[in-house]
Formats: C-alpha cells, structure tokens, sequence
C-alpha cells in the first residue's frame, strides 16, 4: 500500500505504507504520520500515476500525463 501526501511546499509525494520519514526535493525532511494523506493505493504505478495528476492539477499542463491520441 502507498500514500499520497503534500509537502509544505506543496509537491505531491508518495511513499510505501509504515515508512516514518520523507525527503521531499525542496529538501525538506517530512513525517509522513503528521501529513493529511489524500490517497492509498496499491501499487507504486497507481501512485506515480496519482502524484502526476495532482502535480497537473496544481501547477497545470507540463506534460506530466501523456493524452490519448486517436
């Protein structure tokens, strides 16, 4: 199972269910039981796909998601 969270900095980030502590880029040490988790999923593709989509969602398109072409 993974977690999706916030940094302070407001990236999104996941990391595997029971780890205590994560680096996030901005260099910032975070306690993951202290973060609001906005997802669980269960695999680490689920939760890539996940902290893309909230990353788009925040920051807009930067070609983070690839579109269907059809």
């Amino acid at each position: 199972m993974y977690l999706i969270f916030r940094c302070d900095c407001g990236r999104a980030l996941y990391t595997r269910e029971g780890v205590k502590t994560r680096r996030c880029v901005c260099g910032k040490t975070i306690k993951v039981k202290s973060r609001r988790i906005l997802g669980k999923v269960e695999s680490f593709q689920d939760a890539a796909y996940m902290v893309r989509k909230l990353q788009e969602e925040k920051y807009g398109p930067g070609g983070f998601l690839k579109k269907k072409i059809e």
